[in-house]
């Protein structure tokens, strides 16, 4: 526990906790509404941002967080209203937001593709106070969103035409989670790196639908493994020197690779479980004279 007496590592095991409880909590509605991808979007969007906050001497994190809502926003707009060019629009957009990153951080005074690498890849080493106060504040408006607002949320993402017809404000709540997802990114980049955040946000909640049968279950178990893996690829990223973000989704790969394998003992024994309890309270079948008789009269 050595690694507790530095400052930078304080910071990054916090910084890493957020990320590890606010990925998998957005994570769990995209997956529900089939979008994925979606943080892997905005994360390209928030290139520009990143860009932008050393060209204008602003902190990177909350210039990301600006410019990755607008993309968010942008991106439900194009959803709505892009039909047939939808795919293009949204193709110029992150590539777009690729290129604007690179552009803007090559002609800050203080940028270089170094500082940017670290906001692609993640680094454990540059995470600051003021980082680590903005991903609190972030983080706290991430975890409010996605508890307070979960019943809604996940109407909607099941099934938008009933969450209209029941009265619910599908537009305005549609916005709200690609807002929040905007949000997870920048919250994200510090640790992860913006082009891995999408797998954090991903892939714990696939691990957790292999063993869970209910929303809260999964997204329990989510952000459980959320919060392991992002601990143990700080930790290990620390002792082994190696990329944090490359190893904390390949921890969390491993995850859904071990819950896969005991996804299907597991069903197995449930369903022994949940026989042998119907045989238990199940009368046995038994025969009244006369009464098989007349069922058969009635088609019974």
């Amino acid at each position: 526990m050595d690694f507790l007496d530095y400052a930078f590592m304080q910071r990054a095991l916090l910084a890493a906790v957020l990320v590890g409880i606010t990925a998998p909590a957005v994570g769990i509605y995209l997956v529900q509404r089939r979008q994925a991808l979606m943080g892997d979007g905005i994360g390209h969007v928030a290139m520009t941002g990143v860009g932008l906050g050393f060209l204008l001497t602003w902190s990177p994190v909350w210039m990301a967080t600006l410019v990755s809502v607008l993309g968010a926003v942008l991106m439900e707009l194009i959803r709505w209203y892009g039909k047939t060019r939808g795919d293009i629009a949204l193709a110029m957009l992150f590539y777009g937001g690729m290129a604007g990153g690179v552009m803007f951080i090559n002609l800050a005074p203080t940028g270089s593709n170094a500082n940017l690498t670290s906001y692609l890849f993640g680094s454990l080493s540059t995470v600051s106070e003021s980082d680590v106060t903005a991903i609190c504040v972030l983080a706290a408006f991430v975890v409010l969103v996605t508890l307070g607002l979960r019943r809604q949320l996940f109407a909607v993402s099941q099934d938008e035409e009933f969450a209209r017809v029941t009265g619910l404000p599908v537009r305005v709540l549609n916005l709200l989670t690609a807002v929040t997802a905007a949000v997870t990114v920048t919250v994200a980049m510090r640790v992860v790196g913006l082009l891995l955040v999408s797998a954090l946000m991903v892939v714990p909640v696939a691990a957790a639908q292999q063993i869970s049968r209910s929303f809260a279950a999964t997204f329990v178990i989510a952000v459980a493994i959320g919060v392991s893996v992002t601990i143990g690829g700080t930790v290990t990223s620390y002792y082994q020197d190696v990329p944090p973000g490359a190893t904390i989704v390949l921890l969390t790969i491993g995850a859904f690779i071990v819950l896969t394998a005991l996804a299907a003992p597991l069903a197995r024994r449930r369903a022994r479980a949940r026989t042998s309890a119907q045989s238990a309270h199940d009368p046995g079948e038994c025969t009244i004279p006369g009464t098989r008789e007349a069922a058969d009269e009635v088609g019974v």
